[in-house]
């Protein structure tokens, strides 16, 4: 009998504030690969991405980082970046977009007390609604002003674009090139954000 995956994550009862979620983390053994984010006041844990996730991830900051970098807009982090959100939430999105303009004084030694200018989530089974509902209130809450929803299993980038203080309609991009407002001019298709799953 073939082994089934599994991808479960877990959400504490008890409620936390930023800075005694900071000293939880803080706290944690080295040898523990879990990744923790503080949504409403309770910490979220999420398993070590499966492969595909990973790749995707890989694919979409690299896109993002060249096309950033070229243009000296700001910076590009990865899925180990904490945010602590003005909401009281620290987010850590898979791939994160910060202009220069919000930079501007933030430290690169501690978690960012700002909002990225754009959000990146992949989705994967144990994420789905955390990352459909949950965090698009967030993240819309604290301003972020484009939030992408990348699908691996239906191979879409799903764009929400921050107006007048809330998501609009998705975009959704199924082939062809993405359109960013936060990024002019983004050169990337599709097919170069799932590139070798095949």
């Amino acid at each position: 009998m073939e082994p089934m995956a599994i991808e479960a994550s877990f959400r504490s009862e008890e409620r936390f504030t930023q800075a005694q979620f900071r000293a939880w983390i803080d706290a944690r053994p080295p040898r523990d690969v879990g990744r923790y984010e503080l949504l409403r006041g309770q910490i979220v844990m999420s398993p070590p991405a499966l492969p595909r996730h990973a790749r995707v991830e890989v694919l979409i900051a690299s896109l993002i980082e060249r096309h950033v970098a070229d243009r000296g807009l700001g910076l590009v982090f990865g899925s180990s970046a904490g945010f602590e959100l003005p909401s009281g939430d620290t987010l850590a999105p898979d791939v994160s977009f910060v202009s220069l303009a919000r930079l501007e004084g933030a430290s690169l030694d501690e978690f960012f007390g700002l909002a990225p200018d754009l959000a990146v989530e992949i989705l994967s089974p144990s994420s789905i609604s955390r990352d459909r509902v949950e965090k698009l209130a967030i993240y819309a809450e604290n301003g972020v002003a484009e939030y992408w929803i990348i699908d691996p299993r239906r191979r879409t980038v799903e764009i929400h674009r921050l107006v007048d203080g809330a998501h609009a309609e998705p975009e959704v991009f199924g082939a062809g090139r993405i359109r960013s407002t936060v990024l002019p001019s983004f050169d990337a298709s599709v097919a170069d954000v799932f590139s070798g799953l095949d």
